[in-house]
């Protein structure tokens, strides 16, 4: 007899194939309890590598929910009042057919998980290992959103919908409106769609009305708190969430005939493909049918092509989704990679801080007009170009603190450029911010008489960001900028120690863990003392991963900072 999962997929595969679905080389299986369900290859591979056909039909996007005939006009009332994003109507859409009795949808929903390894989803004392992070005061910040949201906006209107279908005795909880958030950040895609299939044979009047309100949503989107973007403690930081790395959200293109759309949407089937760091899988839109034979559909191309040994019979086919360190994987889907090639650390300077800093307003005029960066984010691999290079890399990051160099005044090329420029791995907007907030009295003063040497007596000209880049860097130097710098990494690390310690009493949580509900280390422990082990979550575990990551990212960049200042005030920058 076959078990109440087993029954589930098999529902799932004939609906997705009475919806036009075509597997052509791969079937969808359980994974383990941590994955739950993945796309596995089978023996009747194409030669032409294509192993999974969906129809654009069955994508979930803005536009079918606009068009649903349940809450399409509530829907389309909201957006064009700008009241709601894309997003939103994405997420009020999976929690309402969540509860419909009747979901034409239902065998796609039974299939998608129920809890997340996302911070939303933690216990309390699990929520706890993040204190000192970033995703921390997040996670805090972004569950308040959400439920504000959920009680402003969601609930009543929800309710509403439902008795609309004929259903006035189903409840809605705020868990309905996390789960669809969560389903949403963690399998959305960004779908370049063909101009004709997101804009058909309509009315050029009609089309420019939806062009207004498509763009009307994108620049909700970038403030909104239904982006769901997550927010680094209180400075608004944003991840871009889909696995193609476009950094378009929601729909950003509106241009003609065969041309292409950028929308955000979920797509049934492919959004089954986990994420690996050696992916063997992509996707692609075939909007002619000229790959797939199937017109207007998302297909999946394995790099396997016609399988040639029985080994990979079976295997897990995976994607990536995108180059993105442990904070983005862990807030966004749930999961991190230990050792994460990818990871990052992301450093800023307050800006609530500026008010007390001496000569504000002058400094803050000049990071403006410097385009100065507040925050910048450092991959690991820049340490390979930095003083201490961990080993050597393929894949080098590139040096971005490199300064133009004005010398056309009489104040110009006083100050040697350093001869360790080439190896400061931290970003020269960045340098620039912290050069200007770190400016002292005598420094302002140099500034302020070069820019009256470049602006000219009767103010005839307003100086160049490079100019203005260039005379703060001819009053200053590194030095100050450097120590600052120090400063925030030193911070930084206080930070994250004060609750968990050292990097190294991570990494002896994560030698001697056990991982709850892991069939891998069950069996492990049947065969070993189980004394020897410390049981934990999978989120405990995850959290332990990220915030030993960040602390010897910080570690590392700290000593390429403190060697930096060392050598720059040994030049006398």
């Amino acid at each position: 007899m076959a078990s109440p999962e087993e029954a589930q997929l098999d529902l799932f595969l004939q609906w997705l194939q009475a919806n036009g679905a075509q597997f052509r080389g791969c079937q969808i299986k359980y994974c383990d309890s941590n994955k739950g369900f993945g796309i596995y290859s089978s023996d009747n591979t194409h030669e032409d590598g294509v192993i999974l056909v969906v129809p654009l039909d069955l994508a979930i996007t803005p536009m079918r929910v606009l068009q649903d005939p349940l809450i399409g006009a509530e829907c389309r009332a909201m957006f064009e009042e700008g009241e709601v994003d894309d997003r939103f109507l994405m997420i009020l859409f999976l929690t309402v057919e969540r509860l419909r009795k009747n979901s034409s949808w239902k065998p796609y929903l039974d299939m998608l998980p129920t809890t997340f390894g996302n911070p939303l989803w933690f216990m309390d004392d699990e929520l706890l290992e993040l204190r000192g992070t970033a995703l921390y005061r997040a996670t805090e910040l972004r569950k308040k959103d959400l439920l504000t949201v959920y009680e402003d906006k969601v609930k009543d209107l929800v309710k509403k919908l439902l008795v609309l279908d004929g259903d006035s005795e189903s409840d809605v909880c705020f868990e309905d409106f996390l789960w669809a958030n969560s389903i949403f950040w963690s399998r959305a895609l960004n779908l370049p769609l063909p101009h004709s299939y997101v804009f058909p044979q309509i009315q050029e009047d009609q089309e420019k009305e939806i062009s207004c309100s498509v763009d009307k949503s994108s620049e909700v989107s970038t403030s909104n708190i239904y982006s769901g973007s997550p927010i680094n403690e209180n400075d608004g930081k944003r991840f871009e969430a889909h696995g193609n790395d476009t950094g378009m959200t929601g729909v950003t293109s509106t241009s003609r005939q065969g041309e292409t759309v950028w929308v955000e949407g979920l797509l049934p089937g492919i959004d089954f493909c986990n994420h690996d760091l050696k992916a063997v899988a992509t996707w692609e839109v075939d909007g002619t049918g000229s790959i797939t034979e199937v017109p207007l559909s998302m297909y999946l191309i394995s790099e396997w092509k016609a399988l040639q040994s029985p080994s990979l019979v079976e295997k897990e086919i995976s994607i990536s989704y995108g180059n993105k360190g442990n904070e983005e994987l862990l807030y966004l889907y749930g999961f991190v990679i230990d050792n994460n090639p990818d990871d990052y650390l992301m450093i800023h300077y307050p800006g609530e801080a500026l008010q007390n800093i001496s000569f504000s307003d002058f400094k803050g005029q000049l990071l403006v007009a410097q385009n100065a960066a507040m925050r910048c984010l450092l991959p690991k691999n820049l340490l390979d170009s930095g003083f201490f290079p961990a080993g050597s890399s393929n894949n080098k990051a590139k040096n971005t603190c490199e300064a133009d160099i004005i010398c056309n005044f009489s104040w110009s090329g006083h100050r040697r450029t350093p001869y360790y420029l080439n190896k400061l791995v931290f970003p020269e907007d960045f340098m620039t911010a912290l050069r200007t907030i770190a400016m002292q009295e005598d420094e302002v003063s140099k500034v302020s008489l070069m820019l009256e040497e470049l602006v000219g007596s009767e103010g005839e000209r307003q100086p160049s960001e490079t100019e203005i880049r260039t005379a703060v860097w001819e009053a200053c130097g590194d030095s100050g900028a450097l120590q600052l710098l120090v400063d925030l990494l030193q911070k930084k690390m206080m930070d994250l120690e004060a609750s968990s310690r050292t990097e190294d009493c991570d990494a002896a949580l994560l030698e001697n863990a056990l991982i709850i509900g892991s069939p891998e280390q069950q069996t492990s422990a049947e065969t070993n003392d189980i004394a020897q082990h410390k049981l934990m979550s999978r989120n405990r575990w995850s959290s332990i991963v990220y915030r030993r990551g960040q602390k010897q990212l910080t570690r590392l960049f700290l000593k390429e900072a403190e060697h930096a200042l060392q050598l720059s005030l040994s030049e006398g920058h």
